[in-house]
């Protein structure tokens, strides 16, 4: 009876230590902090570049170029200046160059026919004129030459569509001015272009390439793109377009130096077996004269078929699309040098340009 008794005291006693155990857990446990204190935060952009693209946004309008068919293309372009009557735009000649019929749209959604001043195809470049009531705004203008790798940029245009318009894009200057070949429906060129890592999409042709303080520098104009590159695009710097705006505006054909031949690369080797042409083995660029025009800048000069021109004034030159660049950074009227190898032999040759009749 006694055991039992202190076996019931026992029980008693544990029962009171957990129940009391338990009171001052529950009762410390209500101090626990079981929801986060946060106070508000405000983060402020300061790298934002919104004050920018404002200067430029509204200048910047969609370009659409009908044929017979329907709307045959579409690009960007931007308005550069303005007068009492008219908005001056300038956009890429590949996009409104064949149409019949040229739309443009402002930011505010206003609609209005535009006239195709004049247009250049190896520059890319072409002029429309607006009325000026339809002008939201006129960009302003930089300069590209103080432009820096490494600088930020932007871009304002429609790509893929309308649904797009104003459309931005920000990216740094990822290389210095540099030229590149461009292929075309005339054959191959080169361009001075500023590269760029600024996303450029079908559509964004013809708009403007801006630097950080708002100003335009650049016309983007293509973008390169295969399977194993991205992030590479490029624009025609600002002060190569506004070379020619005074004569595109008057509708006047830009004239370039001509020199009378049909060419090919000392690479196509097809060509230089059809033409029976055996080049010295030191020879691993320049071009191959086929044919010589009569009473041409060329035939005045001496230049002759088969002639291998390797030099300009002292340059040498790559391939066709390099020595017409290097021709084409010449006026009509200059004089200029070249260095051909003939049967095996170098020689210099004294060549007059004159104004343009055909491709070169």
């Amino acid at each position: 009876m006694r055991e039992k008794l202190i076996n019931i005291i026992i029980i008693l006693v544990v029962l009171t230590i957990g129940i009391l155990g338990t009171l001052y857990f529950t009762n410390k446990d209500t101090n626990v902090q079981t929801t986060g204190k946060h106070a508000n935060v405000t983060i402020t952009e300061e790298n934002s570049i919104n004050e920018s693209i404002k200067k430029v946004y509204d200048g910047v309008v969609l370009v659409e170029a009908y044929n017979r068919s329907g709307q045959a293309s579409s690009g960007s372009g931007f308005v550069y200046k303005k007068d009492k009557q008219y908005g001056y735009i300038m956009t890429n000649n590949h996009v409104v160059e064949g149409a019949s019929e040229v739309k443009v749209k402002n930011m505010n959604g206003e609609e209005a026919t535009a006239e195709v001043l004049g247009g250049d195809s190896y520059s890319d470049i072409a002029v429309l004129r607006i009325a000026a009531n339809k002008v939201a705004d006129v960009v302003t203008l930089g300069d590209s030459t103080k432009a820096k790798v490494g600088d930020t940029v932007f871009t304002v245009g429609t790509p893929i569509d309308s649904q797009y318009m104003g459309t931005v894009t920000k990216g740094i200057i990822s290389s210095e001015i540099k030229t590149i070949t461009v292929s075309s429906t005339s054959g191959e060129s080169m361009m001075e272009v500023i590269q760029t890592d600024a996303s450029i999409n079908p559509g964004n042709s013809g708009g403007p390439l801006a630097n950080i303080n708002g100003e335009v520098i650049g016309i983007t104009s293509m973008k390169l793109v295969t399977d194993s590159i991205e992030g590479m695009g490029f624009a025609i710097p600002i002060e190569v377009a506004m070379s020619q705006v005074d004569k595109l505006e008057k509708g006047e054909r830009i004239q370039r130096p001509y020199i009378g031949v049909s060419m090919f690369d000392v690479t196509n080797e097809a060509m230089l077996y059809r033409n029976n042409i055996k080049l010295d083995g030191s020879i691993k660029q320049g071009v191959v004269i086929q044919t010589v025009e009569q009473n041409s800048p060329a035939s005045n000069s001496g230049l002759q078929p088969n002639d291998i021109i390797i030099k300009v004034d002292g340059k040498e030159i790559q391939n066709a699309a390099h020595f017409k660049y290097m021709l084409y950074n010449h006026n009509i009227g200059d004089t200029i040098k070249l260095t051909v190898n003939r049967n095996g032999k170098n020689k210099d040759l004294t060549l007059k340009l004159s104004e343009v009749q055909g491709n070169n």
